[in-house]
């Protein structure tokens, strides 16, 4: 598994159309067929902030190598550019210890107090 961890502060645009922009990124990882279930991807951002942190995780190098020829995924990208003003940071991530199993994506956010 590659996981990666892209950071950077929302400086042009609205934060709702920049939502709906996230939201159709990931609508699009979810409906593509060649890559459906070998991507992972979460966006957060920090309460009351324009900082925003999105956690990428691939299956394989070969997943990456599909997810950046497609379209959406160039678009999006330099969608984030724009939107961050070009400071935007992507890092690889190792994991060291990780719970046996990790939450649902159905569970609420304990950040969010429903937990």
């Amino acid at each position: 598994m590659k996981n990666f961890l892209i950071k950077y502060r929302l400086t042009n645009g609205t934060e709702r159309e920049w939502h709906q922009a996230i939201a159709r990124f990931i609508s699009a990882l979810d409906d593509d067929p060649d890559l459906k279930g070998k991507i992972s991807y979460r966006c957060m951002k920090i309460r009351d902030d324009k900082a925003y942190y999105h956690l990428a995780a691939a299956a394989d190098d070969q997943v990456i190598k599909v997810l950046q020829q497609r379209e959406y995924f160039k678009r999006y990208t330099e969608a984030t550019k724009h939107v961050a003003g070009g400071d935007v940071v992507v890092s690889p991530l190792e994991i060291i210890a990780e719970t046996a199993h990790p939450p649902p994506p159905s569970l609420p956010s304990l950040a969010s107090g429903g937990g």
